[in-house]
């Protein structure tokens, strides 16, 4: 299987994740391979699919909090040596691909930094209690009511 690394283009320096979070071009790794599937001969000739790889545990882009998050949060995903791998063979061109799977990561990371909001416990209402109280009398009324009457 043939693979060429692809050149990082650093234009502009860094992928915006969220607010005060950007990680820059230089830390991502693009690997280029031969896709799989249907497209007979250009998939036998090309390098389209696009491989990306990324290490939270070693990225300056993060603070420690945000670290510790990511390496929690993205556990599953990550390699025995703690790599996040991302892999796009979408199209047949290996830019898109690579704008593809730039996305992906950004999404994928954007995710596993968003703090959950906490659950605030709610209590149920005198008057829910009161009405569900008064429906149980009128229910039970009713079937005593019956009761009485049948044995008469």
């Amino acid at each position: 299987m043939a693979t060429a690394t692809i050149p990082s283009d650093d234009s502009d320096g860094s992928i915006p994740i969220r607010a005060g979070v950007a990680v820059p071009r230089h830390e991502l790794t693009f690997k280029a391979t031969r896709s799989s599937g249907p497209g007979g001969q250009h998939v036998n000739k090309t390098s389209s699919r696009v491989e990306l790889t990324w290490s939270p545990g070693t990225s300056t882009a993060l603070s420690p909090e945000l670290r510790a998050r990511a390496l929690h949060k993205l556990a599953a995903r990550l390699d025995g040596r703690g790599v996040l791998h991302l892999v796009s063979d979408r199209t047949r061109s290996q830019l898109q691909n690579k704008e593809d799977v730039i996305d992906r990561f950004a999404e994928v990371l954007r995710t596993a930094l968003t703090i959950p909001k906490a659950r605030r416990p709610t209590k149920v209402s005198k008057g829910v209690k009161a009405r569900r109280l008064d429906a149980k009398k009128r229910h039970g009324a009713k079937k005593a009511d019956r009761r009485r009457k049948d044995h008469d």
